[in-house]
């Protein structure tokens, strides 16, 4: 089967703008939680988040453009930005017609929606925003990437709630593998801060009054984030053809569901996800050297990720690197796979295994190698991304270092 690589990467979070920053922060164990700005907290239980920080969309989107687009699709459409150059790939009518955009996102135009709702509810407005719908529409990112670029082979938004990125980037790496497109613009995004979820997020009672801090004893909950990464993957041979820089290949991709409990995750579902990414990439586990956990930093889902990697690994666990990124980029939901995607590509390619930050007391039920605040110099020639989603959805992407 054809080789698939990643040529280009673009992303915009809490740590910042661009792959290049963002890189420093992940690598430097910087976090990018702090109080929560865009939203009167007042009214809340938590007042921390991993908001993108001084974000002016008029920089990005003169004149009248901004305003169809919400919050959640301009990140989208700046990370694929980024992406495109930085790959030098030129989308010509002919490659325009075999390149793919696949996004993720699990809320969709959630601050149009929130807004709406305000003005027509408490406000008692008889109109609301003429493009209400064109902004609220969860494949609103994707489809502006296509019209800027020119895309005109397969388009479309994968919701499944935390794990989307993972499954549209999983999507976009077998429909390369598979020759139906040469080309693929695929990640996630996401825009979570509106009074509205921020409530019915600590209605669920997982939120960290604090900070994040995955697999510490003391952890409390998560933390959100909110963001968007963007991945350009080509077939090795066009890749090679043009001259690409290549930071890596993704070589594996795993499914499954938990047929369980709506929001209590399952070890067993998820150790099922990591087995079949490693099937898909035939390697075995022991050629897996990190791991970029889901790691929320809720007290159910460390452990409960623990298990499934000693489940997935056997004794390899308790040798393998794990960390979760989420300590410092918040979790942002649709775009948190992105996010750790290529966090994880960088990795892999710089020998530089990020940390989990905010990180206090081992925790016997977490007994894994987290790469505790510091991160660590480590060459890895394979290593896995996980998401596990509410609804018992698990996916899992298999990265491998570029050689040539």
């Amino acid at each position: 089967m054809p080789r698939v690589v990643v040529t280009g990467l673009g992303i915009i979070s809490a740590l910042g703008l661009g792959a290049k920053t963002n890189w420093e922060c992940l690598s430097q164990g910087r976090s990018g939680i702090r109080p929560i700005q865009s939203v009167d907290t007042a009214a809340l239980k938590f007042k921390s988040g991993a908001e993108v920080q001084g974000f002016a969309p008029e920089r990005y989107f003169p004149g009248s453009s901004a305003d169809i687009l919400d919050r959640f699709a301009q990140f989208a459409l700046l990370a694929a930005r980024e992406a495109v150059t930085d790959s030098a790939l030129m989308i010509n009518p002919e490659l325009g017609g075999r390149t793919a955009v696949i996004t993720g996102s699990c809320l969709g135009g959630q601050n149009t929606q929130d807004t709406g709702f305000v003005e027509l509810y408490r406000e008692g407005r008889s109109r609301i925003h003429p493009m209400s719908i064109p902004r609220t529409m969860a494949n609103a990112g994707a489809s502006h990437i296509s019209m800027e670029f020119g895309i005109r082979g397969p388009v479309f938004t994968v919701s499944t709630a935390c794990s989307s990125g993972n499954h549209a980037i999983g999507q976009a790496f077998h429909m390369v593998r598979s020759g139906m497109v040469d080309a693929a613009i695929t990640g996630g995004s996401e825009a979570p801060f509106s009074f509205g979820l921020l409530k019915a997020w600590e209605a669920m009672r997982v939120i960290s009054p604090d900070t994040c801090r995955p697999f510490s004893k003391d952890r409390q909950g998560m933390v959100l984030g909110e963001g968007g990464a963007m991945l350009v993957l080509e077939s090795l041979e066009h890749a090679r053809d043009r001259g690409a820089n290549i930071y890596g290949e993704i070589v594996g991709f795993g499914m499954s569901s938990d047929a369980g409990h709506i929001t209590k995750p399952s070890p067993e579902g998820a150790a099922a996800a990591m087995n079949r990414a490693m099937e898909d990439a035939r390697i075995s586990p022991q050629q897996i050297g990190y791991i970029n956990a889901h790691g929320t930093g809720t007290p159910v889902n460390d452990p409960t990720e623990t298990a499934a990697i000693k489940l997935a690994f056997g004794p390899h666990g308790k040798e393998l690197s794990v960390s979760s990124t989420k300590s410092m980029h918040g979790h942002a939901l649709g775009a948190a796979g992105a996010l750790e995607a290529v966090a994880t590509v960088l990795a892999v390619r710089e020998g530089v295994l990020p940390p989990t930050a905010n990180y206090r007391e081992a925790d016997p039920e977490c007994d894994l190698d987290v790469v505790p605040n510091t991160a660590k110099r480590q060459h890895v020639e394979f290593a896995l991304s996980n998401s596990f989603a509410f609804g018992g959805l698990n996916a899992v992407l298999a990265f491998r270092r570029y050689s040539g």
